[in-house]
């Protein structure tokens, strides 16, 4: 056999383990750019290479060869279909969930969604206490058209008794201004860091004013800002993909931090539209990514409440804002357990040593320092350990497979009630304040 057909063959049997992989895992969060076109390009490419290999006699190479192979190219689609038949089922059994359960833990969760159709029921039914917007719900779209699509979601719920959704964005400025445009581009609040303090703090103000006024507008009452995190010492973590702290962080001085969020969360509130603080215990003295990886925060907690702590606990004493809690394992409280669904975290330090008694939600757990291990020990945990809310961002999809989680812990008794009781309290207690 020539060497370039050997190599064409050993190609195909890679591509088509690929394949298969990816048809096996098709709701995975990190293949969320093959639904849609892409699983027609990955049926129509398996198609086109089976009938290649049958018309160019792949039966005859080596009979047990040639077959597996056209056997193996075969499967993508089939793998793709079962996939997509777990996510139905998972789907239809959640939906059939008993009306109190639904919103009783419906309240929990907080969804981003590609599909207006699909949204709309779970925001109608009570499975779900919010949604996210994002770059995807604006592109080639109007702001009007997506103020319109929150509208009729907040009128479908109150025509059924259910309080308002959460609207949620991350419109921090800088990089991370998700609905700019159509809205305004600001700078990130870290420009604003070696002004003078009285120029800073209004300029902080103005940029908040702006933001809350655009966001209420259009029907956004909770932007995921500022950033508390202190910056980095080094300008570039390699191993820092997504996050981009060292780009979004306002400063490396505490005070500065908290006197910046302070004005700007000022400037947000007076358009009746909430902060979230974030990302907590910090990602500034961490090096992986937990968007992807795993990460541990290893510094002493004393030094840590001098520091990188000072911010959150100033900002939430003097503030009505909420606390996003990041995937940041703190090692000295519960290593190796993140902090997001950790109760020594939640509930130990910020309610009990801190006294902080508002909102706190975590970050996506569609990221893989949570999704890409034991979720569903995960959503249990952080219910259990005084989480409000559950962020199902990037992949709102996923979001059946996590109640899901949450309807199976309460069916067998895995949830804490005095901590969703105390969790119910404060939401509805937002709520009012809101």
């Amino acid at each position: 056999m020539q060497i370039s057909k050997c190599v064409g063959i050993i190609l195909l049997w890679i591509a088509g383990l690929v394949f298969v992989f990816a048809g096996i895992n098709n709701n995975d969060p990190y293949l969320v750019p093959l639904r849609g076109a892409g699983n027609l390009l990955l049926v129509a490419t398996s198609g086109a290479v089976v009938l290649l290999l049958v018309r160019r006699g792949a039966w005859r190479w080596r009979a047990w060869m040639g077959r597996l192979l056209v056997m193996l190219w075969c499967l993508p689609p089939l793998a793709m279909l079962a996939a997509h038949g777990v996510f139905e089922l998972r789907r239809h059994r959640v939906l059939q969930t008993e009306p109190l359960l639904a919103r009783s833990l419906g309240q929990h969760f907080i969804v981003g969604y590609r599909s207006f159709d699909e949204v709309a029921p779970l925001a109608e039914k009570g499975f779900i206490a919010g949604i996210y917007v994002t770059r995807r719900n604006i592109a080639g779209r109007t702001a009007d058209a997506l103020k319109a699509e929150i509208a009729s979601l907040q009128a479908k719920r109150s025509a059924v008794g259910l309080p308002p959704l959460t609207v949620a964005t991350d419109q921090e400025g800088g990089i991370v201004s998700h609905l700019a445009p159509p809205l305004t581009k600001l700078p990130a609040l870290a420009s604003l860091a070696d002004l003078p303090p009285d120029q800073r703090n209004a300029k902080a103000e103005e940029f908040g004013r702006i933001h809350g006024r655009e966001l209420a507008w259009l029907g956004v009452n909770l932007n995921l800002a500022p950033v508390l995190d202190l910056r980095p010492e080094a300008k570039r973590n390699r191993l820092d993909f997504n996050t981009l702290i060292n780009q979004r962080a306002i400063s490396d001085d505490p005070a500065k931090v908290g006197a910046i969020a302070r004005a700007y969360i000022q400037g947000l509130e007076s358009a009746g539209v909430s902060a979230t603080v974030k990302h907590f215990p910090g990602l500034g003295r961490v090096r992986a990514d937990t968007h992807h990886f795993t990460a541990d925060l290893d510094t002493p907690l004393g030094e840590l409440e001098a520091t990188d702590w000072r911010p959150f606990r100033d900002v939430l004493a003097t503030t009505g804002a909420r606390l996003m809690v990041g995937h940041v394992a703190v090692s000295a409280l519960d290593p190796g357990r993140p902090a997001s669904h950790s109760k020594a975290v939640v509930d130990g330090l910020i309610r009990k040593t801190w006294n902080y008694q508002g909102v706190v939600m975590t970050d996506d757990l569609v990221m893989g320092a949570i999704y890409q291990h034991d979720v569903c020990t995960a959503v249990v945990e952080a219910l259990n350990a005084g989480v409000d809310l559950l962020l199902v961002a990037y992949d709102g999809l996923q979001f059946y497979r996590l109640f899901a989680c949450a309807t199976d812990a309460a069916a067998r008794g895995g949830l804490d009630a005095t901590m969703l009781h105390d969790s119910e309290t404060r939401l509805r207690r937002a709520m009012l304040i809101d």
